[in-house]
């Protein structure tokens, strides 16, 4: 036989015999056979985790046997591992709970300690129940946003940040070796008054170290979990202090701080902490996305652009243009941003629907939060590894348009006035001569007046 008869209280139901899931799962496979977006692995993982530390609380209190704590922690660590990853193939397209990825744990945890044990699975009834025992104290209101929280602040800390600040220190290494090269800076895309290479590169290093600050801070409200109050936030069905020690073994399991939330009916019904999180990771794309369209433009050319940026040639540009180079790292950036901050509004939308007690978007928006981590991890290491560390100044051209510049007038303006020197910047343009040969022509300013006031040194 290919398949198996399963139980639920809706009746019977077959399963593929070389599958760990039951019958709720396999109704979901049929119910929400909708795209390809499955349960993210991190998800996974820290739903078993708080499985495995829920089964220890459970038995600290004794309504779970040590016996049965064991085989769930076992089965749980191999969950982790990713030793069943075959085990779990719902989509995030699912009941806005993610009652049908719980209930998907808990079969698979109840089948697998089956086999475990030496069992064989025939659709009978196994050692581990599992909604008695895999689901005992929990409901799924409280764990799956509980698993949520935890993926995300672990890759939050292990992966997003870490790269965030590696483009960091990147970006102050560009601002000291760019600090004595004076430029000419640009507003609405013109000619302004100059600046250093340095300063231009600072403005990106304060933007990101802005953000990152704002995502540090979402962190607390994120870590807070809502573990132990069951369906709606009262604890209803979980015994006395199962939450604060379930989140102990759950620090224990994962290395973690986390902390049992304040006001457990919040953290059911709405997800504000996600969306703090997932609007500090927007701010970051923005910021992100600004210096990669500024780089895009300083190293446009290369001789028909600005050219004020040299980037690293990292492969062919053109299938048909040989010797082209194209900006392919800040492309790529500009395209994960434009998706970060994508999934931000999809995130809100999705956080609106808290209605009454439950809010029943959280697959949707722990996918969304989850991915614009992850990517802003990946792209952050990436661009800067590919683009940023191997920039470099093209101090000829910098020069040369600096020189070529008729913003350099300003400095006049404490000397001449405004008028004047509007004067000599118009008829520099219109003869196209330098902004000296035109002072000097209209006889406004001598050479030697022109050298003192117009110092570019003195300008930035």
């Amino acid at each position: 036989m290919t398949h198996r008869i399963e139980k639920d209280t809706m009746g019977s139901v077959n399963v593929p015999n070389n599958k760990y899931w039951g019958a709720q799962t396999e109704r979901a496979t049929k119910n929400f056979n909708i795209g390809k977006y499955t349960i993210p692995q991190e998800i996974i993982s820290a739903l078993a985790e708080t499985k495995k530390a829920a089964a220890y609380a459970n038995c600290d209190l004794a309504v779970l046997s040590q016996e049965k704590r064991d085989l769930i922690a076992t089965v749980c660590d191999e969950i982790t591992n990713g030793d069943l990853t075959e085990h779990f193939p719902l989509t995030i397209w699912e009941t806005g709970s993610g009652t049908q990825s719980n209930m998907n744990m808990n079969e698979v945890i109840a089948n697998r300690g089956e086999v475990v044990r030496g069992g064989v699975l025939n659709g009978e009834k196994t050692f581990l129940s599992p909604n008695d025992d895999v689901n005992l104290s929990q409901s799924t209101n409280d764990v799956f946003p509980t698993a949520v929280r935890v993926a995300v602040t672990k890759v939050i800390k292990n992966h997003t940040l870490p790269s965030l600040n590696l483009c960091l220190e990147t970006l102050e290494k560009k601002v000291e070796e760019f600090k004595d090269i004076i430029k000419v800076g640009r507003t609405h895309l013109r000619d302004a008054t100059p600046m250093t290479l340095g300063q231009e590169f600072a403005t990106f290093h304060s933007q990101i170290t802005y953000g990152v600050q704002a995502l540090k801070r979402s962190l607390p409200h994120l870590t807070e979990l809502p573990l132990g109050g069951t369906a709606i936030g009262t604890g209803l069905t979980a015994p006395k202090n199962f939450d604060s020690l379930a989140v102990q073994y759950l620090n224990q399991f994962t290395e973690e701080n986390f902390t049992v939330s304040k006001h457990k009916f919040e953290a059911i019904a709405s997800h504000d902490a996600m969306v703090e999180v997932s609007g500090a990771l927007k701010q970051i794309a923005v910021s992100l996305a600004k210096m990669s369209n500024d780089i895009r433009l300083l190293s446009s050319g290369p001789r028909g652009g600005i050219n004020e940026l040299i980037i690293p040639a990292n492969e062919p540009g053109s299938s048909i243009m040989p010797g082209k180079v194209n900006p392919t790292q800040c492309e790529a950036l500009s395209i994960v941003c434009c998706r970060i901050i994508g999934n931000d509004s999809t995130i809100s939308l999705g956080a609106m629907q808290g209605h009454l007690q439950l809010n029943v978007f959280m697959p949707l928006i722990g996918n969304c939060l989850l991915e614009s981590a992850q990517l802003m991890g990946d792209i952050a290491r990436n661009f800067t590894l590919r683009c940023l560390a191997g920039l470099t100044a093209n101090k000829e051209q910098i020069e040369k348009n600096l020189e070529n510049s008729l913003m350099l007038v300003t400095a006049l303006n404490p000397h001449i006035g405004y008028y004047k020197a509007a004067e000599i910047a118009q008829y520099a343009f219109d003869k196209n001569i330098s902004l000296k040969e035109a002072a000097k022509k209209l006889k406004i300013l001598t050479e030697d007046e022109f050298n003192r006031f117009v110092v570019p040194k003195k300008m930035v």
